[in-house]
């Protein structure tokens, strides 16, 4: 074939489509199956069309995948470093029909407001960049540990993750009614484990919450399920809780499409798919969760002001700690809590990076 069929960007494009179909598929950090899939179905239906594509991928369409293979890869339930690369487009029959066009401008950081120096915002960039690629300099033997820089972080003090509270979410009681407050803003952790430390912590610093409430008025959640994809109420979605009754939260979107948009989140029936038992069992509740602090793996494709990250253990895979890190507009957006086994706060943790998985792109 003299020419490609697909088209890989590594950033954001926009296209004229008024002359040219073409199909978008934003954040193709998915396993390659499903790539693989939508080719067999788009040549089954040109199939109908006097054989047109039938020898072709996507069925002779032009796909653009628009995405940043320094971010996480597909998730493989207990698999190895070799399975997740494995999975990912790259390793896919279809990577050699590709072409690669990279674009380097971090646009977030161009967002920022114009005090910010030109300098700082590209010594910050390339920063970053070093940090998805694998190539900061590292401080051990096996090439993992990175130093963070002193300005990003949080010191050792009386309370640190206090401090980190404050960071992210300054004022915090005042502005529990306002939508746009909690929009921008986030704590991230590598595990669940970690956001569950965040969420109950910041729960015992509200007023008027006792140990065993849950939600209150003016908090943010996330919804766990899609209730309504083709509406923007995704797995993921972030909103803020306007009221609260025995069978329906009241809440404001804080994110997507349906940005401040007033949505009723209904009590459904959830079925855990793996919950490691012989049997399954079902529990109807609210598909939500608090949301003051979400996992690495959540945040992806979001743009916010400030970021706290607290790491009170080091990311586990490929592309978090930069997905974490990428997601502000400025040098002065995140803060990065470092605490070691001992509960000493630290100066230094671990990035992972799969190398491999650069090799074709």
């Amino acid at each position: 074939m003299k020419s490609p069929c697909a088209t890989f960007v590594t950033g954001r494009l926009k296209l004229n489509c008024s002359k040219r179909r073409v199909l978008l598929w934003d954040e193709p950090m998915m396993n390659k199956r499903c790539f693989e899939a939508l080719v067999r179905s788009l040549n089954d239906v040109m199939k109908t069309r006097a054989n047109y594509g039938n020898d072709r991928p996507f069925g002779g369409k032009v796909v653009v995948l628009g995405g940043d293979f320094r971010q996480i890869l597909p998730v493989i339930s207990k698999g190895s470093r070799a399975d997740i690369v494995g999975s990912a487009v790259t390793s896919s029959y279809l990577w050699k029909y590709c072409k690669v066009m990279k674009m380097t401008v971090n646009m977030r950081l161009r967002s920022a407001s114009s005090s910010a120096s030109a300098a700082e915002i590209r010594e910050f960039a390339e920063w970053i960049l070093k940090v998805g690629d694998g190539t900061v300099d590292t401080i051990d033997e096996d090439d993992t540990t990175i130093e963070i820089p002193s300005d990003l972080l949080i010191g050792q003090g009386p309370d640190p993750l206090l401090e980190l509270v404050n960071f992210a979410y300054p004022d915090l009681v005042p502005n529990l009614e306002s939508d746009w407050y909690f929009q921008e803003r986030a704590i991230l952790a590598p595990t669940l484990e970690c956001v569950e430390q965040v969420n109950n912590y910041m729960l015992s610093k509200l007023p008027g919450v006792e140990r065993e409430l849950i939600l209150k008025e003016g908090v943010p959640i996330m919804l766990l399920r899609n209730i309504d994809q083709a509406g923007g109420l995704c797995d993921g979605t972030r909103l803020r809780v306007t009221h609260l009754t025995q069978y329906i939260i009241v809440a404001t979107v804080l994110s997507g499409i349906r940005l401040g948009k007033t949505e009723y989140i209904p009590r459904i029936t959830l079925t855990p798919s793996d919950s490691g038992l012989p049997f399954k069992f079902s529990r109807r509740q609210f598909p939500v969760t608090l949301c003051f602090a979400m996992t690495i793996n959540k945040s992806q494709g979001q743009s916010l002001s400030h970021v706290g990250l607290y790491l009170p253990r080091p990311v586990f895979t490929h592309g978090q700690l930069y997905v974490a890190l990428s997601r502000v507009k400025s040098r002065k957006g995140p803060k990065v809590l470092i605490v070691d086994e001992q509960g000493v706060v630290s100066t230094s943790t671990r990035n992972v990076v799969y190398k491999e998985v650069f090799e074709n792109v």
